[in-house]
């Protein structure tokens, strides 16, 4: 079977556990292709994620590093063996492979944690608000990459919008919900968006107000996406090299942390929308 030229984060993922798992297991690639009577060459495509592996294979693999972690290998088993072609799969080849990684983990996901404090997050984003950010970014851009972009970030709204919704929870600091993106008829209808989403169940919006003392987390913008266990969840930040997938233990820990204190400084639901409100009315 040939090998993959470009792997998706979810598959490098996949790689990436099977080789934590070698590790605390105190095997080298040599001893786990013994035990599995493939080359060492053959783990090392596993483990790079430039080749898959069976759902047999899989178990033998986690048999042999005394895994008994059974979620966990149930989890890591639908990633090998799940062959979904979403709709992402249309901008192979058209957008950064980047967007299509965020957009396919975003629909394995089984819930989504944002912090947001110079945009609205994508998620709430209207076609022309995602539409100025993107020409604004990228002035060089001809229309048509623009609106390819735009057309993306709203197709990705599925998984809120959808008839399967993920529970979403966003903290906006109020930074991200003055400043006028594309001027004030944007803005406005933009907020309104905010305030029609935080109805639906599923969603929750907390927002950080300018008069909040103490709070040094101008650089805690993240996307926290749940895996299907925790150890598979994935801390998503936007880097000048591009955007950056997080999942290692320390790491996520360290961002869930981060998390958990920004949620604390915000406001309550209902005192984030009155404001969102007020910032509305005054444009």
């Amino acid at each position: 079977m040939a090998l993959r030229r470009e792997p998706t984060a979810r598959q490098s993922r996949l790689a990436t556990e099977l080789r934590r798992l070698r590790d605390a297991a105190g095997l080298a690639a040599r001893e786990a292709a013994a035990l599995l009577g493939v080359s060492p060459v053959q783990i090392s495509h596993i483990e790079s994620a430039l080749a898959g592996v069976s759902e047999e294979r899989l178990r033998r693999l986690a048999a042999n590093y005394s895994c008994a972690d059974v979620e966990l290998i149930d989890a890591l088993v639908a990633m090998a063996t799940g062959r979904v072609r979403g709709w992402w799969e249309e901008y192979r080849g058209v957008l950064p492979a980047a967007y299509l990684d965020l957009a396919e983990l975003e629909h394995h996901a089984t819930f989504r944690s944002d912090v947001a404090v110079i945009h609205v997050p994508g998620l709430f984003q209207t076609e022309d608000y995602a539409r100025a950010l993107f020409a604004y970014m990228n002035p060089e851009f001809p229309g048509v990459e623009v609106e390819r972009r735009v057309e993306h970030r709203m197709r990705r709204k599925v998984v809120i919008e959808g008839s399967d919704p993920i529970p979403y929870e966003t903290v906006i600091h109020e930074a991200a919900l003055r400043i006028r993106v594309a001027g004030r008829p944007v803005m406005r209808a933009q907020l309104a968006r905010i305030l029609e989403m935080s109805d639906a169940d599923h969603v929750t919006v907390r927002v950080i107000p300018f008069a909040l003392d103490d709070f040094a987390g101008a650089g805690s913008t993240m996307v926290h996406l749940g895996g299907p266990v925790p150890r598979l969840d994935t801390v998503v930040r936007d880097a000048p090299h591009g955007t950056a997938f997080l999942d290692g233990e320390a790491q996520l820990a360290h961002f869930q942390d981060l998390f958990r204190r920004v949620r604390a400084g915000s406001l309550a639901p209902e005192p984030s929308r009155d404001l969102i409100h007020q910032l509305a009315k005054e444009l």
